[in-house]
């Protein structure tokens, strides 16, 4: 993947809260060439979702088939539910010279980045903790319950930010998602 007509393989990791999603969505209008990667789910399509759009929705048997397959850059778990990022749709946008972004949770980006140790690795952390708890209650989406378990996840997570190659604070969702953007356009 040093070639330089080969495309670029761009994680991107954050705690809920962070507005990872926002900054990413940003880094995909101002450049609409980069591709988003689709990942895999076993979990039913909500309301609106396409298949092939928000996920790829397989049923338990394919997921656990491509597993056997090591047909995965990662996978995971979560709720009673599969989830993973295909390989080869991967290895397609960069073989055809396009850059990727995947948005990964930490445990998956760790088995990404041993699969593919030369991947462009990004954490967004935000302003501080208690900007992120801010964030967290102001969705109010979530019992309180389930707000301090998330915010004990990210606590976690942060501890893994050492691994990634950058860490972006996101305190403006344009300026994090710029400063991204030189990242990914100095490699």
């Amino acid at each position: 993947m040093n070639d330089n007509k080969k495309g670029k393989l761009v994680v991107i990791s954050a705690p809920s809260g962070t507005g990872k999603g926002t900054v990413i969505d940003q880094i995909l209008e101002k450049r609409p060439e980069f591709v988003f990667s689709v990942s895999a789910t076993t979990r039913k399509p909500r309301p609106g979702e396409q298949d092939g759009v928000a996920y790829k929705f397989l049923t338990r048997k394919e997921f656990l088939k491509m597993i056997s397959e090591d047909a995965f850059l990662e996978h995971a778990e979560y709720v009673g539910h599969f989830y993973g990022t295909p390989a080869q749709p991967i290895f397609d946008c960069i073989e055809a010279g396009k850059t990727i972004i995947l948005d990964i949770e930490v445990e998956g980006a760790k088995q990404l980045m041993d699969k593919i140790p030369d991947a462009l690795t990004i954490f967004i952390v935000p302003p501080s903790k208690e900007e992120l708890e801010k964030r967290l209650r102001g969705r109010g989406t979530d019992t309180e319950d389930k707000l301090l378990a998330r915010l004990r996840l990210a606590g976690k997570e942060f501890e893994e930010r050492s691994r990634y190659k950058h860490i972006v604070v996101n305190d403006v969702v344009s300026r994090a998602a710029d400063e991204i953007l030189s990242i990914i356009d100095a490699q």
